[in-house]
């Protein structure tokens, strides 16, 4: 790592060590809370990195104390050469995670054990066929599924991702930690978040506090799936565990239970201040933060023979505190600041 300036601190002593990047714009599912009903315009191929420039920019952030990277979409593995990629990146010294949607990934085991690959997000919205098809606007449930279990049978570390809307899945939430009863998993519920065209509004969100709140109280169920928590005088045992360093996530138990349960609580109750993350996007634009609705244009400059890393510095000085400057409620709630940024599908999961 180059110690002399680190071009990845920012204004607030935050150092960026976790790129996420993004492959494609491509999906082969259409969540509603990621792409518009409209669907959205794809930026042309010969505008997104290839796997080289994917390689030698991510080389760069390696260079100056990036340890971590996750390779996101659209669904990355619709890329024709995500094994090439893939194949270069295991070459830095670097930890590899994927997130996924799981419809093809079972395809991919091979190639992902041989170049290190531990940790796979799976998206998971829902345990229900019919619900799942009314999500995704495709019929591939079965398949994820199964591949959920391909997955951990194959000792990957699995991570399922649930967004939780309310009045879509919200009543689901019981069934999803109750999964993680016999299965080595944790399952991360995920606030509603607001990007440009997914119809978000506050009241759609289910909060922390009503997450923690719904499964204290689950032992008050004396019937169906409720009734297998193990109980004690006043709820459920659940058991605190202890937060990775840079963790978005609230991380807890059933004790007992094999697998886990986490609360990504990003519009609630944010976890800014010890953030260290940065996002790349499949046409090469820099993202200081996910909620930011300005970019930093790597890969135009890289073509040309520049020097990328005034570019970089500038755009991690740049960084918020907080979510692009969304510092209160009602700048956050204010819908201009979402149509202002990029769908989810175009940033990466």
């Amino acid at each position: 790592m180059d110690t002399t300036t680190n071009i990845l601190t920012d204004t607030h002593g935050r150092l960026h060590n976790y790129l996420r990047i993004s492959l494609t714009e491509r999906c082969n599912l259409r969540c509603s809370y990621c792409m518009p009903s409209e669907g959205v315009p794809l930026t042309p191929k010969a505008h997104l990195m290839n796997a080289e420039e994917v390689y030698e920019i991510t080389k760069l952030f390696v260079d100056y104390g990036v340890t971590k990277v996750r390779l996101t979409g659209g669904e990355p593995l619709v890329r024709k050469d995500f094994p090439e990629i893939l194949t270069k990146l295991a070459s830095l010294p670097i930890s590899i995670s994927i997130t996924s949607n799981g419809v093809s990934i079972d395809r991919h085991l091979d190639l992902l054990k041989a170049h290190g690959v531990k940790n796979i997000n799976l998206s998971l919205d829902t345990l229900d066929p019919v619900k799942f098809k009314k999500i995704t606007f495709r019929n591939y449930f079965d398949k994820v599924y199964a591949n959920t279990f391909t997955l951990i049978d194959a000792g990957f570390n699995v991570k399922i991702n649930v967004v939780l809307m309310k009045g879509i899945n919200d009543d689901e939430l019981l069934d999803f930690i109750q999964f993680t009863k016999d299965h080595p998993v944790s399952v991360r519920f995920i606030e509603f978040m607001p990007f440009d065209g997914n119809q978000w509004n506050r009241e759609k969100t289910i909060s922390y506090q009503e997450i923690m709140d719904t499964v204290e109280s689950a032992s008050a169920y004396r019937s169906g799936r409720f009734a297998k928590f193990p109980t004690g005088e006043v709820g459920p045992k659940i058991v605190r565990l202890q937060d990775a360093p840079n963790d978005t996530a609230k991380n807890y138990k059933i004790a007992g239970y094999q697998g886990e349960f986490a609360i990504i609580s990003t519009v609630t109750n944010p976890f800014c201040d010890t953030c260290n993350r940065l996002r790349l996007t499949a046409n090469g634009q820099l993202k200081n933060c996910l909620f930011s609705n300005t970019e930093s244009d790597l890969l135009t400059v890289y073509r040309a023979g520049g020097d990328i890393k005034p570019i970089i510095q500038k755009a991690v000085l740049g960084k918020f505190a907080m979510r692009g400057g969304l510092n209160t409620p009602e700048q956050f709630n204010d819908p201009k600041a979402h149509t202002d940024n990029r769908s989810m599908i175009r940033i990466g999961g």
